[in-house]
């Protein structure tokens, strides 16, 4: 069933757009709730006539997304989480962690909008992610994750010694007294 789109539409549509939907998707939601109007001619004619203040809205939300773009790619978010050792974290920064952080920080970002290179950060770095926004705007976003420090690493960095070093220190201290004895028996 072909419709006219009244409002946007979340993963449906904006205002004045036909679609083509399932009858009882029209029946049930979108004309109880005035989200749209079935496709005829009068309709047609209807917003055809409000087509510049529909293209203004696009215009609009065009120029949004191009502020919010130039804001996103200004932007480094910084996480401090527990990590081992290794800088692998214990857990990982997902799509959730980082709309959590916009929402913190007064932006209104979907989490499907974000696209994070194999679904999650799992280690301590400085990585990219991707946000689309209006149409083709994508921003490429900046993150840097830290290791947090906590009482484990604290007591652990001082007293790990490289084990390396170790066997080179033990060989040249065992190499020196044998060295002694062979210079003075000479």
């Amino acid at each position: 069933m072909k419709v006219i789109l009244n409002d946007d539409v979340k993963h449906l549509g904006e205002m004045g757009d036909i679609k083509n939907v399932a009858r009882g998707y029209a029946r049930n939601y979108l004309f109880p709730r005035g989200y749209a109007v079935p496709d005829t001619p009068e309709a047609e004619a209807y917003f055809a006539g409000k087509k510049d203040e529909i293209e203004a809205r696009k215009q609009a939300k065009r120029d949004n997304s191009r502020s919010m773009k130039e804001k996103l790619e200004a932007l480094t978010i910084e996480m401090t989480l527990p990590a081992g050792n290794n800088g692998k974290l214990f857990g990982s920064v997902s799509s959730q962690t980082i709309m959590d952080w916009f929402e913190k920080n007064g932006y209104e970002i979907e989490r499907k909008r974000i696209e994070i290179p194999g679904l999650s950060f799992k280690a301590v770095g400085n990585f990219t992610f991707k946000v689309h926004l209006y149409e083709s705007d994508i921003a490429e976003v900046k993150i840097s994750i830290k290791a947090q420090e906590t009482e484990e690493t604290k007591k652990a960095a001082p007293a790990r010694k490289p084990r390396a070093k170790d066997n080179e220190a033990k060989a040249s201290e065992e190499a020196a007294p044998a060295a002694e004895s062979n210079e003075s028996s000479n």
